[in-house]
């Protein structure tokens, strides 16, 4: 049994289950394909859906662009270095990824060279 089901869209009932290839609520018997699923599941309204581009949102859930400037908002421990990373530390020209751990900002810090970081850790400044 997969555990990882969204909610219903309609009803926001947690019991839904798959049924072919569709999801289907048995609260309020709405039945959506999967495909829908995995569209909102990156992140698009489903106006762009066949982009197939994946947004990527800082934590207050601004979208990040390449080049974009962002504000650490809590401090980060760097492997290697006494100090880390203090919240505030600005971050110019960053450059969105797919990396790995959901490491999707590649930059440079001030102070510790080239790295990557998490969109969830950052603020569009």
């Amino acid at each position: 049994m997969n555990e990882n089901l969204p909610p219903c869209p309609e009803c926001s009932s947690a019991f839904t289950y798959e049924m072919g290839a569709l999801l289907v609520c048995p609260e309020c018997g709405h039945e959506w394909s999967a495909a829908t699923r995995s569209a909102d599941d990156s992140g698009d309204s489903g106006d762009s859906g066949d982009s197939g581009e994946k947004v990527i949102k800082d934590s207050v859930g601004n979208v990040l662009t390449d080049g974009d400037t962002v504000t650490v908002v809590k401090a980060l421990k760097v492997k290697g270095s006494p100090s880390g990373i203090k919240a505030g530390t600005k971050v110019r020209n960053i450059r969105l990824v797919d990396g790995v751990d959901g490491h999707d900002i590649d930059c440079k810090v001030d102070g510790f060279g080239p790295m990557q970081l998490k969109s969830s850790v950052v603020k569009k400044a």
